[in-house]
């Protein structure tokens, strides 16, 4: 019961947010404005560090079952290297997140309610995600060279094919089982036209994003085996940053297309990450050289972006 602990405190954390989040600052289906995205983009970043607090006791105490014998200090770095690897592997996810609103025409008040349902199925899936990797890498040597190989892969496929989200479509293999509806029906995700129960556009919407976050999981996951492999902090750093995720995607929403250099900071940390994954037991890479080059990579991203807009 004692290992319980931690896992009963993240689970209660996030469901505090999410209903803050649900019934707080989201009380209504409304449009979300830059300022207020601003504001809840700080919030969760805020709540992501100061869980670090919880991490550093977690491990100071042995509440948790640490069985890779972390210093509660390597515990923290650890958590905010996988937070900020998550977090910047998404930021592919939210320009497909941007090409799945427009191809199902969905009005922006009704996107931050698709976004909260889908954070619900992450916390499930990416559990199921997490364990199956772990077991992978535990029952099977040379795991992590194949992970490292599959991240190389995505990295220089990601870069190749510039266009490559354009040709996102539903997951018809799943769509197939649903009768469903293009309208909205005032934000119903199931309704009845001439007699019959169809699905909305809605909950056509919800279904490609759960099963696009599932492809983009098979990345990211990974990546973060390349820093920990301890269940507790690879599993609170992805979910933590797909927290986030939401407010992010609407604070940076009308300017995605603009930051065109952010894809190159994602290549290169994708990069350092696969060798880091394949070179594990034969090099040992500092954790704060690798929060080090991650923080630089999405500094210069950022920035280059940034000066390539303003020169525009």
């Amino acid at each position: 019961m004692q290992h319980l602990t931690p896992w009963i405190v993240l689970i209660s954390y996030l469901l505090a947010l999410l209903l803050i989040d649900f019934f707080v600052l989201h009380k209504k289906n409304r449009v979300t404005s830059v300022k207020r995205a601003i504001f809840e983009t700080i919030f969760f970043i805020i709540n992501a560090l100061l869980f670090s607090g919880l991490i550093y006791y977690f491990y100071d105490t042995s509440l948790v079952a640490n069985a890779n014998n972390l210093e509660p200090a390597q515990a923290v770095v650890k958590y905010l290297t996988g937070y900020l690897i998550e977090l910047s592997l998404s930021v592919d996810n939210l320009f497909v997140i941007a090409i799945i609103f427009t191809s199902f025409k969905i009005p922006r008040q009704y996107q931050h309610k698709l976004l909260f349902l889908g954070i619900l199925g992450a916390i499930i899936f990416r559990a199921i995600l997490i364990s199956v990797g772990l077991i992978l890498l535990d029952k099977i040597h040379g795991m992590s060279i194949v992970f490292g190989l599959f991240l190389l892969f995505t990295a220089f496929k990601m870069l190749k094919k510039e266009s490559e989200h354009k040709d996102i479509e539903e997951p018809k293999g799943v769509m197939k089982f649903f009768r469903f509806s293009k309208e909205l029906h005032d934000g119903k995700y199931i309704t009845k036209v001439n007699g019959k129960r169809v699905f909305t556009a809605l909950f056509g919407a919800l279904i490609t994003i759960e099963f696009t976050d599932l492809l983009f999981a098979l990345d990211s996951i990974p990546a973060i085996f390349a820093v920990t492999t301890d269940p507790f902090i690879v599993y609170s750093s992805n979910i933590f940053a797909i927290m986030g995720l939401r407010s992010l995607y609407f604070f940076l929403s009308n300017m995605l297309e603009k930051f065109v250099y952010l894809k190159y900071s994602v290549f290169a940390i994708l990069i350092f990450v696969s060798v880091k994954l394949m070179t594990a037991s034969l090099i040992e890479i500092p954790e704060w050289f690798s929060l080090l080059f991650i923080g630089i990579s999405l500094s210069a991203g950022i920035y280059s972006s940034t000066i390539t807009i303003k020169s525009k």
